[in-house]
């Protein structure tokens, strides 16, 4: 029976052990991350009157909201009759419609789009859009789109 309690109290030992070990080498990671992340972020607080616009030509223009390695918004605005040329990328994006009505194409579906809806694309699918009633898209990305940010 002795025995039997010993070996109970070293597996426990040994559990308590790696456990420890393990949470301080997740809180080492996560720090690290963590680090990363703030080296590559935008700033707490990004305040729309004052983040430059980005002129894309052709009507179209993109303010960058805020981000870092893992996560992106992006403000898209569309003068009527612009194009937002058939691409596709690895991150996956989540569009909602602020302002105007859009003509959507992803991956081959057509529709119309307004204010209220939103849109999901999934990664490397095919997706683009015509601009039916100038408006204003608010785009968000994972993970971020590192080609946005200047260089």
């Amino acid at each position: 029976m002795n025995y039997c309690k010993l070996i109970s109290v070293a597996c426990c030992f040994c559990l308590m052990t790696f456990t420890g070990v393990q949470a301080q080498n997740k809180s080492e990671n996560n720090s690290k991350c963590k680090q990363n992340m703030e080296r590559t972020g935008s700033e707490p607080f990004v305040f729309g009157k004052d983040a430059p616009w980005e002129d894309l030509g052709g009507g179209v223009k993109r303010q960058i909201l805020g981000y870092d390695g893992q996560l992106m918004m992006v403000k898209v605005a569309f003068e009527k009759g612009a194009v937002g040329a058939p691409h596709h990328h690895y991150q996956s994006q989540c569009t909602y419609v602020a302002k105007g009505k859009f003509e959507f194409t992803i991956d081959g579906v057509t529709k119309v789009v307004s204010e209220g809806d939103c849109l999901f694309k999934t990664p490397d699918k095919p997706h683009g859009c015509v601009c039916l009633e100038a408006g204003t898209l608010i785009d968000t990305f994972s993970p971020m789109r590192p080609d946005f940010l200047k260089k």
